[in-house]
């Protein structure tokens, strides 16, 4: 079998030998790696490797530990505060179902607090595992965290200067929502506005005020709160008679009132105390005042107040008791006694003799010249 002839530049390339320089003396630009020097890189390349994959696989398997205890945890965490919650609202409306608490406890106002209060400790707990975890990850790769923390803390304090009033509103929102100071329904007074509180957020409260506009207070400027929700209210009505008035059939009238009131619905569930005639506040020259007071549920009292004055004015018709007060008791004194100046007129200016009137429609007297003297 004829072998074909191969040229000797082919032969020395498979041989590793370098090919011999041209007559010319020109040499090849770029030198080709033999076989020798790949195996050599494979051989370095894969020794690198065996040295450092049980780093490696360390590393991932650390960085692996990690993110799934972080996940699982954040998890579990949540799910704990998402039962806390539920636990709260089902306890709200069982308190709803008893006797009083219609009275004592707004289904709306305790759920709205429970999500909020929720929701701050989801963020705060999801924050500070997932945050721990980046930290340790970061950790694992061998980065130095002390410029990163340094970092962070002069951005925290940079970001805390120019959002303090954010910042201010945001845990003055957490304290109130924490404290329950008010809720969803309360009728509050918060200084810059005051009206019954329909939304509570963690940055602002909304209120809707008495003629129906909705008020936005930023919680950071709440320095004061008035909660006339809570608890249990006054109502107070004043009563103006006459100073001539019997005090015994006065008090006997509105005892008669204040006992008919509490028996009947639905005032005797908003009044949780008896109606009281606490007696003479005052008394003044023409008139005098009798104070009657009730304890009434929270929010109720200006509708009691507003019945029992309804109340006290139809008895003291039918009674002949007659309510004055202020301008009206001035009139009614100065109608029922007449003024016994009024028939008389007033004096006149030419009466005076010497009054500039009279001495300008007096004729003017003539002058009569005397003799001269002899």
């Amino acid at each position: 079998m004829e072998v074909p002839a191969v040229s000797l530049p082919v032969v020395q390339l498979a041989a590793g030998a370098s090919p011999s320089p041209s007559p010319s003396g020109s040499t090849s630009p770029a030198a080709v790696p033999s076989l020798q020097d790949a195996q050599e890189s494979a051989t370095n390349a894969a020794s690198w490797v065996e040295q450092n994959w049980s780093t490696w696989l360390a590393m991932g398997l650390q960085i692996l530990l990690v993110v799934v205890v972080a996940v699982t945890l954040r998890a579990m965490v949540r799910r704990a505060i998402t039962k806390l919650i539920e636990r709260m609202t089902r306890s709200a409306q069982t308190a709803e179902g008893s006797a009083l608490g219609g009275l004592l406890v707004n289904v709306e106002r305790r759920r709205q607090r429970a999500a909020a209060i929720g929701s701050v400790l989801r963020s705060v707990a999801s924050f500070l595992i997932l945050g721990t975890a980046a930290l340790m990850v970061l950790s694992t790769f061998k980065i130095n965290l002390a410029p990163l923390l340094a970092s962070a803390g002069v951005a925290g304090v940079a970001i805390g200067f120019g959002a303090r009033n954010l910042v201010t509103d945001f845990l003055s929102g957490v304290f109130m929502i924490l404290e329950d100071q008010y809720g969803v329904g309360d009728v509050i007074d918060a200084g810059v506005a005051s009206g019954e509180v329909i939304e509570v957020g963690l940055r602002v409260t909304k209120l809707r005020g008495a003629d129906g506009e909705i008020w936005y207070v930023r919680n950071g400027e709440v320095k004061r709160i008035g909660n006339l929700s809570q608890g249990w209210a006054t109502a107070g009505v004043d009563v103006t008679v006459k100073a001539a008035e019997d005090l015994d059939r006065v008090k006997a009238t509105l005892d008669e009132v204040a006992e008919k009131m509490t028996k009947e619905e639905p005032w005797n569930e908003l009044l949780w105390g008896p109606v009281e005639v606490l007696g003479l506040d005052s008394v003044l020259i023409d008139s005098m005042v009798v104070r009657v007071t009730a304890r009434t549920m929270p929010g109720k009292s200006v509708t009691v107040e507003r019945e029992l004055r309804w109340r006290i004015k139809r008895a003291f018709d039918a009674a002949s008791i007659r309510i004055v007060g202020g301008a009206t008791a001035l009139e009614d004194a100065e109608a029922a006694t007449p003024d016994p100046m009024a028939a008389v007129a007033a004096p006149s200016a030419y009466s005076n003799a010497d009054s500039p009137q009279t001495a300008a429609a007096s004729p003017i007297a003539v002058q009569r010249s005397t003799p001269p003297a002899k």
